[in-house]
């Protein structure tokens, strides 16, 4: 979903792609806008993508405020507390979301579908296009 995204993206614009164990305040504070690509596990976000906001957070707090982010979940279940949470660390930021976020249910319910790769249909994956596209084009034009 992250490289959908990311390749749309770059096509409009300038981007990185991040994991969140890589990802630091400097990375941040460099970017201009943000597109937040994660897990739901537990019915949460995943504790990586938790601990890159854990360790992220206070450092750029009140530097980054304004700017736009959109936000992806891959859940096995809905997938709504995942972007709930992710909504109010965005809020604390004080950033500007721009796109709806996007939700793609696997359906794992099972231990074994739940630690087996997950094939992400083209449907989905054309709607994170979409979102790395528009939210790149937007900050190509200066709209954000």
């Amino acid at each position: 979903m992250a490289e959908a995204a990311h390749e749309a993206a770059k096509e409009e614009c300038d981007t990185s792609l991040l994991r969140a164990d890589k990802a630091q305040p400097d990375d941040l504070k460099a970017a201009d806008g943000y597109i937040f690509c994660a897990p739901e596990n537990l019915a949460a976000l995943s504790g990586q993508m938790k601990e890159f906001f854990d360790r992220c957070y206070y450092p750029v707090l009140g530097k980054i405020e304004g700017r736009p982010y959109a936000q992806m979940i891959c859940a096995g279940s809905d997938g709504e507390n995942a972007v709930r949470q992710l909504a109010r660390i965005a809020t604390g930021w004080r950033l500007k979301e721009v796109q709806p976020p996007i939700i793609v249910n696997t359906a794992a319910q099972t231990p074994e579908a739940i630690l087996a790769p997950k094939t992400i249909a083209e449907a989905d994956l054309a709607k994170c296009r979409e979102i790395g596209q528009a939210l790149g084009a937007g900050l190509a034009m200066g709209v954000f």
